[in-house]
C-alpha cells in the first residue's frame, strides 16, 4: 500500500494551492459572507479547469478522477473556504447526475453552461413532508399529450439557481420516481420567501402550479429514483471533502494563533490543555483524511463503495466540525468574531452533518451492511403511525 499522491497528483495540488493563494487568498473574509453565489468565480474556475473535473471532456468536463476533484476542493478550501463550495458545486451534485444520464442535447442545455460557469444549478428534492424519507414524496408529474405537468413543492433549494433538477413522483412507489429539469422561467414556476440557514447560505420553497415539461426536458423517467440516489456516493465524497478541509483550516488557523498569541507571559501552545486539544485534533483529520481518499480511489478504480463513502463522510463531518469548534475555543472572542473565518466554518460545516444523508440514517445504513439485513423506518403495515409495538 501506498498512501502518498502520485507524481501527478502532487503537481495537481501545488498548482491549485499556488492559483489559489496568488486569486483568492485576498477578499476571502469579504467572499465568505456574500449571500449571492459568486458567479465569477465559477468562470474563473472552469478557465482553471476546475469545473466539471470528473466529467468526460466531450461533456465540457476535465477528464480527472474523484481524488483529483477532492485534491482540489481541499487546496481551495486552505486559502478561501468559500471558493471551495464552488468547486463543490460544479463537480458533485446535480452536474454529475446530468453528465450520467443526461442526453445529449440535455448535457448541451443545462450542463454546459454551469460547468462553463455560465448558469447555476440546484436540486429540488426535499419537502415539508419528505426529507430523510425522500421516497415519500408528492411533487407528481401528470401526462399531458408528449410531456407533464408538475405540481407540488420543495423546501431548501438555492433560490439564485437558473434551472432546477426536480425530482418528482410519475407513478405510485419507488418505482415511480424520476426526475425533470424546469427553468426558472417557466410558466406555474414560483419561489416563495427566501430565508436563511444558519450558514448565510440562502433557501426559499419553490412552487409548481401545473408546469408543463416537455418530453425532452425528463431527465429520469418512471423508475429512476435508484440512479439518482446512486450518485449520492459521489455527493458524499465531495460532501466529506469540504467537511474535513474546513476542520483542516480551522486547524492550521489555530496552531498559527497559538504560536504567536501570549497569555500570561507565554504562547499559548504551552499550555498542555491547548496543546491535548491539538493533538486530538490532528488525529482525527489525519484518520478521517485516510477515510477519505480510500473512498475517492476505490470509487476511481470503479469499485464505489457505499460503506466506504459512509463512513467516509460519517468521519468527516464529525472531524471536521469538532475541529472548527475546538478552533473557535483556542481563540475566544476572535474566533467567535465574524472578523475570522473560523465562525464561518463552525457554521457550514454543521449544516454538511445533515445535508446529503444525516449522520442518523448513515449509521443506520451502516447497522444494514453490518448485520447484513435491512432495519425500515417505517411502522409494521397495519401499525398506526406514530406507535410502535410494544
Amino acid at each position: 500500500m501506498n498512501f502518498s499522491f502520485t507524481a501527478e497528483q502532487n503537481l495537481f495540488a501545488e498548482s491549485v494551492r499556488n492559483f489559489a493563494l496568488k486569486t483568492l487568498k485576498d477578499g476571502a473574509l469579504e467572499r465568505a459572507h456574500l449571500e449571492e453565489f459568486p458567479r465569477e468565480m465559477a468562470r474563473m474556475f472552469y478557465e482553471q479547469g476546475l469545473m466539471g473535473i470528473t466529467m468526460p471532456e466531450a461533456d465540457g468536463g476535465q477528464g480527472g478522477t474523484l481524488m483529483d476533484a477532492v485534491i482540489a476542493i481541499e487546496q481551495i478550501a486552505l486559502v478561501c473556504p468559500r471558493s471551495a463550495d464552488i468547486i463543490q458545486e460544479g463537480n458533485f451534485g446535480a452536474v454529475r447526475t446530468l453528465a450520467q444520464y443526461a442526453s445529449a442535447d440535455q448535457k448541451e442545455r443545462f450542463l454546459k453552461p454551469v460547468l462553463e460557469g455560465r448558469e447555476i444549478i440546484a436540486v429540488g428534492m426535499t419537502e415539508p413532508d419528505a426529507g430523510s424519507a425522500t421516497t415519500d414524496l408528492k411533487t407528481t408529474a401528470t401526462p399531458d399529450g408528449e410531456g407533464f405537468r408538475i405540481k407540488g413543492s420543495k423546501v431548501f433549494p438555492n433560490p439564485h439557481a437558473d434551472t432546477y433538477l426536480v425530482y418528482v413522483r410519475f407513478g405510485p412507489g419507488v418505482g415511480g420516481i424520476g426526475s425533470v429539469m424546469i427553468r426558472r422561467d417557466t410558466p406555474g414556476f414560483s419561489m416563495g420567501k427566501t430565508s436563511q440557514f444558519m450558514s448565510g447560505a440562502a433557501w426559499a420553497p419553490l412552487f409548481f402550479d401545473n408546469v408543463y415539461v416537455p418530453p425532452e426536458d425528463v431527465l429520469l423517467p418512471a423508475g429512476g429514483f435508484k440512479k439518482q440516489i446512486s450518485g449520492f456516493n459521489a455527493e458524499r465524497i465531495g460532501n466529506a471533502a469540504r467537511s474535513l478541509a474546513y476542520g483542516r483550516y480551522c486547524f492550521n488557523e489555530a496552531r498559527r494563533y497559538a504560536t504567536e498569541r501570549t497569555q500570561f507571559g507565554r504562547p499559548l501552545c504551552e499550555f498542555q490543555g491547548l496543546q491535548w486539544k491539538f493533538a486530538d485534533m490532528k488525529v482525527g483529520i489525519e484518520a478521517a483524511q485516510l477515510l477519505l481518499y480510500q473512498a475517492a480511489s476505490n470509487a476511481d478504480d470503479g469499485l464505489p463503495s457505499s460503506d466506504e463513502t459512509t463512513m467516509a463522510k460519517l468521519m468527516c463531518n464529525q472531524v471536521g466540525f469538532n475541529a472548527t469548534n475546538e478552533a473557535i475555543q483556542i481563540m475566544g472572542g476572535l474566533g467567535y468574531s465574524r472578523e475570522a473565518l473560523i465562525e464561518y466554518c463552525f457554521r457550514r460545516s454543521r449544516g454538511w452533518m445533515i445535508a446529503g444523508g444525516s449522520l442518523e440514517m448513515l449509521r443506520n445504513r451502516m447497522a444494514e451492511s453490518i448485520f447484513e439485513r435491512r432495519f425500515p423506518q417505517r411502522p409494521p403495515r397495519g401499525e398506526p403511525k406514530g406507535e410502535s409495538a410494544q
